[in-house]
């Protein structure tokens, strides 16, 4: 027996995920301050009674759609190829060329939402701030597990632990976003990560 009140908790967790889309598109293309309730009920299809069934503040969303966005590429990275190699050297190089490879379209369509947040909000919304650094930082430790592999296996001394090397590898690709914004040009975030490849071949003594 199907309950009446099912479909309509469909629609509003249908309205909610639009929601979330939308903010993932409508601030990475404009920034978080630009954009207003209005921009993201009209990008997501939805009226602002929705919008504050689901979210008390903007913020609230801003909250949500960084975890949102933590699932969205998580379940991106979690299926791609690199994770197929045996060596984990070359899963960390798989990843760095994957990263690469998700740089096309426009600048709005490649960039972070999380580091675009942060950039705007760190110092007045704590609460966005918290959130965009657990995406983040929870990216990076992804990656903590094979950078430790690949030192044992390769017998390489790290001249920072391998938490450090895989917030590193977060910092040149979100500063590489910010350089491609300032310069309107995709390049030059794919010049970071062929730059940050380079070091990473550099540290297990291989040809840069």
């Amino acid at each position: 027996m199907t309950s009446s009140s099912e479909p309509k908790n469909k629609r509003k967790a249908v309205a909610r995920t639009k929601l979330l889309e939308a903010a993932l598109s409508v601030i990475r293309a404009q920034g978080y301050a630009a954009t207003s309730v209005d921009d993201l009920c009209r990008a997501a299809g939805v009226t602002k009674g929705a919008f504050f069934h689901h979210f008390k503040t903007k913020d609230d969303l801003a909250v949500a759609a960084a975890d949102y966005w933590s699932q969205v590429t998580g379940a991106l990275f979690k299926g791609a190829p690199y994770h197929d190699h045996e060596d984990p050297l070359d899963r960390l190089l798989g990843y760095l060329d994957f990263r690469k490879a998700l740089i096309a379209g426009s600048v709005p369509e490649f960039t972070c939402l999380v580091g675009t947040m942060t950039q705007e909000v760190y110092d007045t919304s704590p609460a966005i701030r918290e959130a965009c650094a657990d995406s983040i930082c929870g990216h990076a430790d992804t990656l903590v597990a094979d950078i430790a592999a690949a030192a044992e296996r390769h017998r390489i001394t790290l001249p920072c632990s391998a938490e450090s090397l895989a917030l590193h590898t977060q910092a040149v690709i979100q500063g590489g976003f910010i350089v491609a914004k300032a310069r309107n040009e995709p390049q030059q975030a794919i010049d970071s990560i062929d730059h940050l490849t380079r070091y990473v071949r550099l540290l297990f003594n291989l040809p840069a």
